[in-house]
């Protein structure tokens, strides 16, 4: 097998802009349709949303990588971090790690990318790992750097990364590029991301995190070219398509055209681009209906309510039972029998199914997004 960056025109990059300029389109399209309704979010809501999408990230980043942290001591960990809370609730390590490395990104949007960048983000995602030769430093291990599966007797190569003697100098160009690429020879805004996201992956210079940094690179590009900074919220998609994200990142890498993998992740970032514009909607519904309904509500129907509100514009997965509302506030089921009734009086939750199979869900128009596929762009 003969990998992209064994090729002789490495790291030349080819790629059809034709094919590409749809989703160019689509993307700062969606860029001021979202630059317009956020001018409708008050500041509660700004900085709510801000934690909500850097949670989001800091999980499903670490989802995609088989590692599962806790929504609240995320959250808690990004608040404290902006400075929007004093709460020491406690974290792992690894949860404050993933969430120091989503503040500095997000405080550090449009500043270069440098060698000591990603250096500090490795050393922030590998917080707690005592298992790793380096940390900190690009990898220095003589042996081959592959992606595999499989077990020992019967392992699968799907990757293998140039040595660790090379990539110093590897970094140099990636760098060099980033950073003409973004002022003095821009490119397209989402072929500019793919690319870099693509070419990081293909370098996998880091002994682990290789696929968190990478995804932040991403994000970083996109951010860096919109007149309003901001995360585009590309984990969550990629986590929900992870098995096209791998076969996609591991056929890209065998080849220097990539219109195939640049087409596909423009699908990503439209989609992605899309669940954060339904999520302000959201906001901006909750805040409405909230305002209308707060002063009548007592202190356990604005506790569900709430916690309903948390799983966004997609709305409470199978929808709030009588049961759940127990489990939330610890009420009797007479209470809760009560409580649900004037929710649904009042007009803010909607009931269907009787008895056992009730189910009870907001009035606010939920905002699914559908993937967006290659045909869409």
């Amino acid at each position: 097998m003969t990998w992209n960056w064994q090729d002789k025109n490495w790291p030349h990059f080819s790629w059809d802009s034709d094919k590409l300029a749809r989703a160019e389109a689509l993307f700062m399209e969606g860029t001021g349709l979202m630059a317009g309704v956020s001018l409708h979010l008050s500041d509660t809501d700004k900085k709510t949303l801000i934690v909500d999408i850097m949670s989001s990230e800091a999980l499903e980043t670490s989802a995609i990588e088989g590692e599962i942290f806790n929504r609240e001591s995320v959250q808690v960990s990004i608040r404290r971090h902006l400075g929007f809370s004093m709460d020491r609730s406690k974290a792992t390590p690894a949860e404050i790690g993933v969430t120091e490395m989503m503040v500095d990104l997000y405080r550090h949007m449009t500043d270069p990318l440098r060698h000591e960048t990603l250096f500090k983000w490795h050393t922030m995602v590998m917080n707690g790992r005592h298992d790793l030769d380096d940390v900190g430093c690009y990898r220095t291990h003589v042996d081959p750097m592959q992606i595999v599966s499989g077990p020992d007797y019967e392992r699968k190569v799907h990757y293998e990364a140039p040595p660790s003697v090379q990539i110093p100098r590897e970094m140099d160009l990636f760098l060099d590029w980033f950073d003409q690429t973004n002022i003095e020879n821009p490119l397209p805004i989402i072929t500019r991301a793919g690319i870099a996201h693509l070419w990081f992956e293909s370098l996998h210079p880091f002994e682990d995190g290789n696929g968190r940094i990478g995804r932040m690179i991403a994000e970083k590009a996109l951010a860096q070219r919109l007149s309003v900074p901001t995360l585009t919220g590309l984990s969550a998609t990629l986590h929900r398509r992870r098995k096209e994200y791998y076969q996609a990142l591991e056929s890209a890498s065998q080849r220097l055209d990539i219109t195939t993998w640049l087409l596909w992740f423009a699908s990503i970032v439209i989609e992605a681009q899309r669940r954060s514009q339904a999520q302000i909607e959201f906001l901006l519904d909750k805040t409405r209906l909230m305002d209308k309904v707060k002063k009548s509500l007592n202190p356990r129907q604005e506790k569900v309510i709430l916690r309903i509100f948390q799983a966004g514009p997609e709305g409470f997965k199978g929808g709030l039972s009588a049961k759940n509302y127990v489990t939330i506030t610890g009420s009797s089921s007479a209470t809760t029998t009560r409580d649900l009734s004037d929710l649904v009086e009042k007009g803010v939750l909607c009931r269907t199914g009787d008895l056992k199979a009730a189910r009870y869900h907001l009035t606010i128009p939920l905002k699914p997004v559908a993937p967006v596929s290659l045909k869409d762009i």
